[in-house]
């Protein structure tokens, strides 16, 4: 069944950009393809969160979720970046 995943930076476009292409990445060499992905900006995470498994974040998320999220600024700065793939792969997989 395939995982939807939210993509969340301040506007929507950059940060979220270069983090989706690595989260991608990762989960396709752990053999996980069945993803369907969007990006958006923090104000409007609200309305796209409902059919999100997981929401991962380069920016604070200043809402309350349902859906859990993960901070995916260390997928930018490169520090402790495998530990945040990682908690990724367990989130999707573990549902």
């Amino acid at each position: 069944m395939a995982k939807n995943l939210l993509f969340v930076c301040a506007t929507g476009i950059a940060t979220s950009t270069a983090v989706t292409e690595k989260v991608l990445e990762f989960l396709k060499e752990k053999d996980m393809n069945d993803i369907n992905y969007s990006q958006t900006n923090v104000a409007s995470v609200q309305s796209n969160s409902d059919d999100a498994d997981l929401i991962v974040s380069t920016t604070k998320i200043p809402y309350e979720l349902n859906t859990p999220v993960i901070n995916g600024l260390p997928l930018i700065t490169g520090i402790g970046e495998e530990k945040v793939l990682n908690s990724i792969y367990d989130q999707l997989k573990g549902e």
